[in-house]
């Protein structure tokens, strides 16, 4: 049996957009040329994350200059479930306070 993969993004107490992607950059294991911005966050996800569960930690703890860039993730996130889902694959994305 396959042992499920979950990847965990602390965003707690993040201070500045680049703190969040590398953050980002950490929790998803992505490669060093990572671009931080929205558009290679999608790309990566879509080529190189095969997480299973994605759990989202510490919004709540965000400036709230920083929020847009936690609903940007948010969305994001939903996005690669819907796409997941049209090749019958599941990611569950839990955003936890």
């Amino acid at each position: 049996m396959k042992k499920e993969k979950i990847v965990t993004l602390d965003l707690t107490g993040c201070k500045y957009l680049g703190e969040i992607h590398q953050r980002i950059k950490k929790a998803f294991d992505f490669p060093d040329f990572y671009g931080e911005n929205w558009d290679a966050f999608w790309d990566l996800l879509r080529s190189e994350c095969d997480a299973d569960k994605v759990e989202v930690f510490g919004e709540e703890a965000v400036s709230e200059e920083l929020k847009p860039s936690v609903e940007m993730i948010n969305e994001i996130l939903q996005e690669l479930k819907e796409d997941r889902k049209k090749y019958g694959e599941l990611v569950e994305i839990e955003i936890r306070s």
